[in-house]
């Protein structure tokens, strides 16, 4: 077992949640949400962003759906960063 892998479960466990499971496919998607975030907001969007779609997909909506739909809008020119350093 990986030291990623074992950190997840040891999290899932301290939160009563290990009938959660991500998968390799669930963990890429989150990284690279993760690093869209941060490279095309902020460093701080990342961690932020990735609470925020995990409420969403605790309400029901779908990882990947909800992934793509905010990539997509941090990719954009609306995603609310700015180059201004005024």
């Amino acid at each position: 077992m990986t030291e990623l892998s074992s950190w997840l479960n040891t999290v899932s466990s301290e939160l009563g949640i290990t009938d959660v499971e991500l998968d390799n496919n669930d963990i890429h998607t989150l990284l690279d949400l993760a690093r869209d975030s941060a490279h095309e907001v902020e460093r701080l969007a990342a961690p932020l962003t990735s609470y925020l779609v995990g409420v969403a997909v605790g309400r029901g909506a779908s990882l990947g759906s909800v992934a793509a739909k905010i990539t997509a809008l941090a990719l954009s020119d609306e995603s609310g960063s700015s180059d201004d350093s005024a």
